[in-house]
């Protein structure tokens, strides 16, 4: 993948997690919504992916977790 490619995600990581959290915070959202977990999911796996191929390995683990506590919630939501 191209660098500005993978920027590019990297940046929509951050605006994902922040809506997310902005939705939550204005009652638009709350968090057994599947596109708030959709949302937290995908914004991870960005901004780690970007993470990644700056070799930046702190933010690349808390997105990973992050991401996996927002893949447990879309189980358990749509268990």
């Amino acid at each position: 993948m191209s660098r500005k490619l993978i920027e590019t995600i990297g940046w929509y990581g951050v605006v994902a997690i922040l809506l997310a959290y902005l939705l939550n915070s204005l009652n638009i959202l709350n968090s057994s919504n599947i596109f708030y977990s959709l949302l937290n999911l995908t914004g991870a796996l960005g901004i780690a992916i970007d993470a990644w191929r700056q070799k930046n390995f702190q933010p690349v683990i808390l997105n990973l977790i992050w991401a996996f506590v927002a893949m447990a919630t879309l189980v358990k939501l749509l268990i």
